[in-house]
């Protein structure tokens, strides 16, 4: 096989891996597992952190964090080990991908903002630190966790170009228009002030 068919073949093959890890639904897994309910039919019926919160449960949210961010992280740091640096990159994108439609879904899945922190931190773990603690500050500060979630994935290419690590600005910048497109919902009752703050809805 000649070498670029051979490295398109890895980089395909990495893309699936990412996907499939990226498309495990742990905040419905978790849900069920804990007597929570269907997730669907709770708060905004998103399968993410924030709304496994919304059951009341911190420690199924704790843990749907965690696992979603782990994700990420996971297909990131096998494809470098495996495949280099490239097939990284590719993987954490589609692990992305897979959190926000995920097969089992029917592609109806969450934002993907702990799968995006996640990936951040295994690619790059200043850029990673760095864009957690923008989203930490932001919803400290307006206790919006939507907003936290915008602010830092518009900061993580800014990121990238202030930490040295130019080579991922492109996919910080992919990742970051996917989160702004997937929370269009959010951004509308942000303009309209009817967005729910943390704790309260």
């Amino acid at each position: 096989m000649p070498p670029f068919e051979s490295m398109l073949s890895i980089l395909s093959l990495w893309a699936v891996i990412g996907y499939l890890l990226g498309s495990i639904p742990f905040g419905m897994v978790l849900a069920r597992l804990m007597g929570l309910g269907n997730l669907r039919e709770i708060g905004s019926g998103n399968i993410g952190a924030t709304n496994v919160l919304r059951t009341g449960n911190k420690a199924a949210a704790a843990l749907t964090l965690l696992l979603d961010g782990g994700k990420g992280a996971v297909a990131v740091l096998l494809a470098r080990a495996l495949a280099g640096e490239d097939a990284a990159q590719i993987a954490g994108f589609a692990a992305f991908l897979g959190h926000c439609y995920p097969v089992w879904l029917r592609f109806a899945g969450g934002k993907g903002v702990a799968t995006f922190l996640g990936l951040l931190l295994a690619l790059a773990w200043p850029v990673g630190i760095a864009a957690c603690l923008t989203w930490l500050a932001t919803a400290v500060l307006m206790r919006i966790s939507s907003l936290a979630a915008l602010v830092a994935a518009v900061a993580a290419p800014l990121w990238m170009l202030i930490l040295g690590q130019g080579g991922a600005v492109v996919l910080a910048i992919a990742l970051a228009a996917l989160i702004l497109w997937r929370h269009r919902s959010n951004i509308a009752r942000l303009r309209a002030g009817t967005e729910p703050r943390i704790g309260k809805g």
